[in-house]
């Protein structure tokens, strides 16, 4: 049974990813479209329990397409995660009169927005908004296409200084739990090796290639490496272990780090933004609860969350291959 959507809330949690502006601005154009109320939450749960809610319209979004960030802050939530916290949040949106929320953010995000919506049975939505590519049910999460091209910049920087000098630069990307960017800047920047979690390389493995590419002529290289790659504990490890079992480089260490997070978002993050922004608030207009949205064959479509949560986004293995005849 479908409810009449009155009002609206937005947030964002989590890590800041490019787009998540755009989001907003989508959410509250699309309220305004169809004459529903929209209010803006600070700082994702920590606001929702504290009331930080301020209305928005049209005007509020002015200019905020091509901002990096989020405007309506972030922040991670313990006390969200009690049953009280929750509680206190569920009254501060009765007294708002807010009926339905849209959460932009990740997979613990989602978490939080599927209890809160067990608990209350109060409509929510959700938008995956990270930079890693790592939510079930889309191809494109929000800033995963930016996150590259900012990538693949600084590769291209890198390589005039590996080349410059013959070295070997190990340059860290983020990747937790899985080599999205990693594998597509590795491609896209020419790196001879791509090491992530879902591969394990292999340490001999790694110095018999990179000896392969000198003898084959190249005097410098680039490696890139998921955070969570599992041939080392950590980047410098795998720095040592060269410097060690190699002759002839120069090895040096880059960690990209919280870079890849900013910047203005790409026009595909922007476009990819504001069609899923119109489609979660639609989706509860329609008495939809309890989804994410996400892009599908270049559709929008809908995901349960719980599904979202416990999927695994998996890497295309043809770019492995490809990778592997590129690094030739």
């Amino acid at each position: 049974m479908s409810r009449k959507i009155k009002k609206i809330g937005v947030f964002t949690s989590g890590g800041d990813a490019p787009g998540m502006n755009a989001a907003i601005r989508s959410v509250v154009r699309t309220c305004a479209f169809h004459n529903i109320e929209c209010v803006g939450i600070y700082r994702g749960y920590e606001g929702l329990m504290e009331g930080d809610f301020e209305p928005m319209g049209p005007r509020s979004v002015k200019g905020i397409i091509n901002k990096g960030g989020t405007i309506l802050k972030s922040a991670r939530s313990k006390d969200f995660r009690t049953k009280e916290g929750r509680q206190k949040a569920f009254e501060n949106l009765v007294k708002a009169e807010v009926d339905s929320l849209v959460a932009i953010g990740g997979d613990g995000t989602f978490t939080g927005a599927m209890i809160f919506n067990q608990e209350f049975d109060f409509p929510v939505m959700g938008i995956p908004g990270t930079i890693d590519n790592d939510i079930f049910g889309t191809s494109h999460t929000l800033g995963f296409d930016t996150a590259q091209n900012t990538v693949v910049e600084a590769i291209d920087k890198i390589r005039d200084t590996a080349s410059s000098h013959n070295r070997l630069f190990f340059v860290e990307v983020m990747g937790r739990d899985v080599g999205h960017i990693a594998l597509n800047v590795g491609i896209a920047g020419g790196a001879e090796e791509i090491l992530i979690p879902e591969e394990d390389l292999g340490l001999d493995r790694l110095v018999d290639s990179l000896n392969k590419s000198r003898k084959s002529g190249k005097s410098s290289s680039i490696v890139i490496v998921a955070e969570g790659d599992k041939i080392g504990k950590n980047i410098f490890e795998l720095k040592e272990y060269v410097d060690e079992n190699m002759e002839g480089y120069d090895v040096r260490v880059s960690v990209l780090g919280h870079m890849q997070r900013g910047g203005s978002p790409s026009c595909f993050d922007r476009v990819l933004a504001s069609r899923m922004g119109v489609k979660a608030v639609e989706s509860l207009m329609e008495g939809k609860t309890n989804y994410m949205v996400g892009l599908k064959n270049n559709v929008m479509q809908l995901t349960p969350l719980d599904q979202a949560i416990k999927g695994k986004s998996k890497i295309n293995l043809e770019l492995l291959r490809v990778s592997d005849i590129m690094s030739t």
